[in-house]
């Protein structure tokens, strides 16, 4: 009589083993990387706010992360980050759908030019794929564009050297310009513009669309890149939940979908793409384990202690020589088990996130 193939799996396979008796900030073997990179590979961050954490760890543990747009000798941290600087390798803020950053990459490389670019709001003029990296807007839509010329500069630079793309998926919920097909990190009206239900829709991205967004993105890099290094992908999921929805439908089922479509769609890119690797940020956050501890009072921000964990996990696998360094990383974030939500500290270092905005206009 044969055995179960069950009976060869490792305690990792198992929820009672593998989660449930697991310490939550602690969760072993959940990440075995697909490839390594070194403190000698160029690494860039973009995506969504969640990214930005990952950039923040990897910084300080001197890893290479390319900076190609750094504050003005001077400048204070807080004013720094406020101005979307040191936040990603470029200063395009955050990067909430596969089609924003295929649009970023072609227009970098002059295929492709946006729709409506400049956004005007009480006299001052913004770009409208990055309207809150100048919080008080530009006299002049003519300084909008030489501003916009300058960071696409440095975006195809950036592009071009890289040999790590570290990439977080955010969001499937996008505005788009109707007659080009433009997509937008906002909605017009938020941060800066008008709104006007003739010129802009909503569109909710599908599996499919997101998933062809990304491989379209990998095609173009691989022919502009065509003699340079082969370029590898670390892709994660937000487990930030959405702010609002424009779908209608309840927040917390659209936050639902949006994560499920981008969590299919990286295991899909890992499992059929070798230069693709997955990191679990989002079920170390997010697992049934955790009850919540790793979230913020407003249940959406991700704690100290939540982004530690995952950064331990990641950091296990692709920098083992700094073990107690790690050790150390998830001892300082330690919580009492019977820590409330409310009693979680904040990091110290405040994580720019254009969606929370959306708050501003509940009824």
């Amino acid at each position: 009589m044969s055995r179960s193939p069950y009976s060869q799996v490792p305690s990792r396979g198992f929820w009672k083993t593998g989660v449930a008796g697991q310490n939550p900030q602690n969760i072993s073997d959940i990440y075995r990387s697909k490839f390594a990179i070194s403190r000698g590979d160029a690494i860039a961050t973009a995506g969504s706010c969640f990214a930005q954490h990952i950039a923040r760890h990897l910084r300080q543990r001197k890893f290479k992360i390319l900076q190609y747009e750094p504050a003005p000798r001077g400048m204070r941290a807080e004013s720094a980050r406020k101005y979307g600087f040191g936040l990603y390798s470029c200063r395009y803020g955050n990067i909430y759908t596969a089609a924003q950053m295929l649009q970023l990459a072609q227009e970098a490389f002059g295929r492709h030019i946006p729709a409506d670019r400049v956004w005007e709001n009480n006299g001052r003029y913004f770009d409208s794929q990055r309207p809150n990296v100048e919080p008080g807007g530009f006299e002049t839509a003519d300084q909008v564009l030489m501003s916009r010329e300058r960071h696409l500069a440095n975006v195809r630079r950036m592009l071009l050297e890289m040999d790590v793309l570290v990439f977080t998926f955010g969001l499937t919920e996008t505005w788009v310009h109707t007659d080009s097909g433009t997509v937008f990190p906002t909605a017009p009206g938020t941060i800066a513009g008008s709104f006007d239900e003739k010129k802009y829709r909503f569109h909710n991205f599908s599996y499919s669309e997101v998933l062809r967004d990304f491989v379209r993105l990998k095609r173009l890099l691989k022919r502009a890149r065509e003699r340079k290094r082969k370029l590898r992908y670390i892709v994660t999921v937000s487990p930030v939940p959405l702010t609002a929805t424009a779908t209608g439908e309840h927040v917390l089922v659209a936050s639902t979908y949006s994560k499920s479509v981008l969590r299919s769609v990286t295991g899909e890119l890992m499992q059929t793409h070798r230069d693709v690797d997955y990191f679990p940020s989002y079920e170390l956050i997010t697992a049934p384990v955790t009850r919540g501890i790793f979230f913020e009072p407003n249940q959406r921000g991700i704690t100290e202690a939540g982004v530690n964990t995952a950064m331990s996990a990641f950091l296990a696998e692709h920098d083992p020589q700094s073990g107690n360094d790690i050790d150390e990383l998830t001892e300082n974030s330690a919580l009492p088990a019977n820590s409330a939500p409310s009693a979680i500290v904040k990091s110290d270092e405040e994580i720019v996130c254009e969606e929370a905005m959306l708050e501003a206009f509940q009824t």
